[in-house]
């Protein structure tokens, strides 16, 4: 039997393709469709639980259609050019060397031509979908844009014009303008290739006819698009930036006499030569269009530049003050009414520089409400005294707001307790501990902003976990902090329901177990996303990079995925169009803890506004030095608005966005673009409006704005002699000379009947080589009331105080430089700085009281290493010239003012202190003010020692100096409190013995 051998596959027969590619393709396809939707609709997912669905829908589908409407007018304007350029070409192309060499080319090309044809636009059409899709702000605006009701002084337009309209109209020209471009570019390479344009040999340049009606119309078209741009430089114009050593921004004489009438020729000129382009298309002949162009060319030069530049010199420069007074006005207008300074009250302040007996008594709730405690100095004591565990922490700086205590409005230092994993041993970082179990931090942390503890710490009113005894004023309040600045990345909550959870509550020696369990309730709360499902699980294992999410039995079907905690990211995030200011503060509010966060709607397209950049701005020592708070971003806006109230709910992360000032044309725009996102001003409850206040980095800009724009006459503008600068820091070790930051305490302005919690800061002359005295004081009204719904009459007015102009008030600088040099306060510093202690100089206060400018600045002394955290220990107080330096504020009052300042001694700076600890003698009180008082020296101390033995009492006396630091250093290293008061109590007497010693010398 013979068997057939199979057919051989035929050598020309095409071979079937294995299944392996296309499974791949499909493969390789799922995989990046997945890791997409794992950044895409978990994306979703976190809006839709927030309830902002409609922010990012509306982002998206803006983003999306202008991708699109980019995309297709690049594409097909670039495509069609390509396509008409080829489907015109010349049949047979003339014989010439030059078109030789182009076969060569041609011919390379052809197997790509139609890959060409469709990859070339498409590419370009990503690019430019891409560009304009990142214009869906600008273009909402537009949209959404109206009226303001002021018009500019230069052509009568509408405020709205330039802050909606003007923007939209130029990236439509700018957007067209690349699309004709890029489309010429296409046409004339295409044409050449293939013929239909010669350049050169002896018929010089020729067109086929298809070719010349192709340019000609691109042409035209480029031609009116320079036209319109040139007319849209009219009115952009007065948002111009000035160089050089002019001081004002917009269109100045030269810009309204020669610049404006020469864009508007040159206009008129690129539409003239558009109609030359098109006449061309009929004629054929190039030469009046080229003429045309060269023209153009000269106009722009001699027109728009050299006529310009002739009037600046010969004009203006010879007369310039006077030429410029109308348009420097116009700057000053539009710059105080664009940041909000059009109604600054503005008084003159002779201040006194000599203190006399009770001139404090007008004063008197001002000076007992001064802040001793520094917000940026303390948060190692909150952190060593509140910590409770090693895994809570603290923010470096600390929050300043006012709460009703007992009745009585007391400014106070709050801080959160939160989670900070870093604190956690390395036995007890895994997957587990880090994601299921410590998630989350507990509990509010207040303290006396005017008072302090015996031994100089914090005075608590709010304190523990949980609270309770003589402190939780703050009353019954959800303590559970998911949501904060030190937060980890993600956390996943919510046990099986029944159960006791397995969340890290707060610690507790009588669990048996040293802490209480806690489950979030997921079926009552809702925190994040469900991550309960299989493909929630995938998608946040993509999304974190963390395949336990998918494996855990942790992971339940009533778990959710807590994630973008930070208060800041939060409010980022569903509100896009918003600047955030840098700092985020937090506020026990209806029973919850709440941060508060401010937003800015912003433009910089305000006519005649003076420009700024808001980092330049906002940023000062504070920000320098700061993990927590920061400079705005480096924008450069001219127009400026507190819009917003954001709260952020620290148990849930809920995020709530409060219409503030509902006069904001911009963010009336927003809110019709995201009609349901906003709530409106009634909905405020009275809790959480006591708690609301002025922003820092508003202040910071609009201080930053009148260092000039105090100045109100364009004259007086104009010649610079009385311009301003903000202080540098004289607390902060910065080689570079930075912004003072500005400080929150309540005051009493001159001329106002009642003291109010307030922001401020003071101006010294500007110019490097300047004396640093002082010459304004502002201060804002930050305090919003507490009616639900209304806003305080007086919140938000600038109160600037002009000293005079031989003004010799010290400036922050040289009040610092008078405490250094002072011998009293250097030998005592020095004294406290020896061993291994270090003595930190807090925030120096400026208040106008007692007819003049009083400073006030808290010493804190702490151990130099080991256990650190900063104790205050004394008050350093001047006046003009009259320095006064003691362990409370009363003191140092009494020093300066001649033992009678006036003040109300009942909390000036020392109200009740702690309770000694057991086995601690009890610190003798002053009963009137329950402040430790001065030791009064005896015989035995050495106060009344001859002065032969003055030499032998102030040795002795340093060496028990000494020695209690030593004593005390060692006791607080142990935590042994009782023997560190002891210390103290030696330490004072110590010194006191010495500074007697030391006069008698001097005498």
């Amino acid at each position: 039997m013979t068997f057939a051998s199979p057919p051989r596959p035929r050598p020309d027969a095409p071979r079937r393709r294995g299944p392996l590619v296309p499974t791949l393709i499909v493969l390789a396809a799922l995989v990046v469709l997945v890791l997409v939707l794992a950044q895409v609709w978990t994306e979703v997912l976190w809006f839709r639980q927030l309830g902002f669905t409609e922010v990012i829908r509306t982002e998206w589908v803006t983003r999306a259609l202008l991708f699109v409407l980019g995309f297709a007018v690049m594409a097909a304007a670039v495509g069609f050019s390509l396509r008409y350029a080829y489907r015109s070409r010349p049949v047979y192309a003339p014989s010439t060397p030059e078109q030789a060499s182009l076969d060569q080319y041609r011919e390379a090309i052809e197997p790509l031509r139609r890959l060409v044809l469709i990859v070339g636009p498409v590419v370009l059409g990503l690019f430019a979908g891409g560009a304009a899709s990142q214009q869906w702000t600008t273009v909402q605006l537009w949209l959404n844009g109206r009226t303001v009701g002021e018009t500019d002084p230069q052509w009568g337009m509408d405020i709205g014009f330039y802050l909606f309209t003007l923007p939209g109209l130029r990236f439509v020209v700018s957007f067209l303008m690349a699309v004709v471009v890029l489309s010429i570019i296409a046409a004339l390479a295409t044409h050449y290739l293939y013929g239909g344009l010669r350049i050169g040999g002896q018929g010089g340049s020729r067109t086929t006819r298809a070719a010349r009606v192709h340019l000609s119309v691109l042409g035209a078209l480029v031609l009116l698009l320079i036209a319109a741009n040139y007319w849209l430089d009219r009115y952009s114009i007065l948002t111009k930036q000035q160089t050089g050593s002019q001081r004002w921004q917009g269109a100045g004489f030269t810009d309204v006499n020669a610049v404006i009438p020469s864009k508007a020729i040159l206009a008129v000129a690129a539409v003239v030569v558009a109609g030359a382009f098109i006449a061309t298309a009929f004629s054929g002949n190039w030469r009046l269009p080229a003429i045309g162009v060269g023209l153009m060319v000269v106009a722009a030069v001699v027109v728009g530049g050299v006529y310009p530049a002739v009037v600046q010199r010969f004009q203006v420069q010879p007369n310039q003050q006077d030429a410029e007074s109308e348009y420097i006005q116009r700057n000053i207008d539009a710059t105080l009414s664009a940041y909000g300074l059009q109604d600054v009250q503005t008084s003159e302040y002779d201040a006194k520089v000599t203190a006399e007996p009770g001139a404090l008594r007008e004063n008197a709730e001002t000076t007992a409400s001064i802040r001793l405690l520094d917000p940026n100095i303390v948060s190692p004591s909150f952190k060593q005294l509140q910590q409770i565990r090693g895994f809570y922490d603290f923010p470096e700086s600390l929050a300043v707001d006012r709460y009703t205590v007992e009745g009585e409005s007391r400014d106070t230092v709050i801080a959160v307790r939160e989670l900070n994993q870093a604190g956690l041993s390395d036995q007890q970082r895994n997957w587990t501990n880090d994601t299921t179990v410590y998630t989350h931090g507990y509990g509010v942390v207040a303290a006396y902003g005017n008072t302090r503890g015996a031994r100089g710490a914090p005075e608590f009113w709010e304190s523990g976990i949980p609270s309770s005894g003589p402190v939780g004023q703050l009353g019954e309040y959800e303590p559970r902090i998911y949501f904060g600045q030190l937060s980890p990345e993600y956390s996943i909550v919510g046990g099986p329901e029944g159960t006791d959870g397995w969340e890290f509550d707060y610690p507790d020696d009588t669990t048996g177990t040293g802490s209480v369990p806690f489950r979030f309730p997921t079926q009552e709360e809702s925190a994040g996303p469900s991550v309960g499902g299989m493909w929630q699980k995938l998608l946040y294992a993509l999304k974190f990079g963390d395949e336990q999410i998918l494996f855990s039995e942790r992971v339940n079907e009533d778990s959710q995925i807590i994630y973008d905690r930070s208060p800041r990211d939060r409010v980022a995030k569903v509100a896009p169009y918003l600047d955030l200011d840098g700092r985020v503060y937090p506020a026990v509010v209806d029973g919850r803890v709440k941060w508060i966060v401010d937003g800015y709607t912003t433009s910089d397209q305000y006519p005649y506004a003076a420009t700024r950049s808001l980092e330049e701005a906002t940023t000062d020592s504070l920000t320098e030095r700061s993990t927590t708070v920061e400079a705005l971003l480096p924008k450069q806006v001219n127009y400026i608005r507190n819009s917003v109230k954001a709260t952020v709910d620290a148990y849930d992360g809920s995020v709530e966005l409060y219409a503030w000032d509902t006069e904001d044309p911009v963010l009336q725009a927003w809110s019709d673009v995201f009609p349901t996102s906003l709530k409106p001003l009634e909905e405020i409850s009275g809790d959480l409006m006591s708690h609301l206040r002025y922003p820092e980095d508003l202040f910071k800009v609009q201080r930053a704005l009148l260092n000039q724009y105090h100045v109100t006459d364009a004259g007086q503008f104009f010649s610079g002699n009385d311009f301003w600068q903000n202080p540098a820091d004289p607390t902060t070790s910065n080689a570079a000379e930075v912004a003072q930051p500005p400080y929150y305490l309540t005051l009493q302005m001159p001329g106002e009947d009642e003291a109010t919690f307030s922001l401020m800061s003071t101006f010294i002359p500007g110019g490097g080589n300047a004396r640093n005295v002082l010459t304004g004081y502002l201060a804002v009204d930050a305090d919003a009331g507490s009616t639900p719904g209304e806003v305080a009459e007086g919140y938000g007015t600038l109160r600037l105080l002009e000293l005079p102009r031989d003004s010799t008030v010290p400036g922050p600088g040289q009040a610092s430089a008078n405490f250094t040099a002072d011998p009293t306060v250097s030998n005592e510093l020095n004294i406290l700085a020896r061993g291994d202690s270090t003595v930190r100089r807090g925030n120096l206060l400026t208040l106008p009281v007692g007819g003049g400018l009083l400073y006030v600045q808290p010493v804190y002394v702490q151990a130099s290493s080991g256990t650190t955290f900063p104790l205050l220990q004394r008050v350093l107080v001047s006046f003009g010239d009259q320095i006064g330096f003691a362990q409370t504020l009363d003191g140092a009052l009494d020093q300066v003012f001649g033992g009678d300042s006036g003040a109300d001694a009942g909390d000036a700076g020392a109200s009740p202190v702690e309770p000694p600890d057991a086995g601690e003698e009890p610190a003798t009180e002053d009963p009137g003010t329950g402040a430790t008082p001065e030791p009064t020296p005896t015989p035995t101390d050495g106060a009344q020692a001859p002065a032969g033995d003055a030499r032998t009492a102030l040795d002795t006396a340093l060496r028990d100096a000494q020695q209690a630091i030593e004593e005390g250093e060692a006791a607080l290293a142990e935590g042994n409190f009782a023997a560190y008061g002891e210390a103290q109590q030696r330490l004072d007497e110590a010194l006191q013995r010495a500074i007697d010693a030391e006069g008698q010398l001097g005498g």
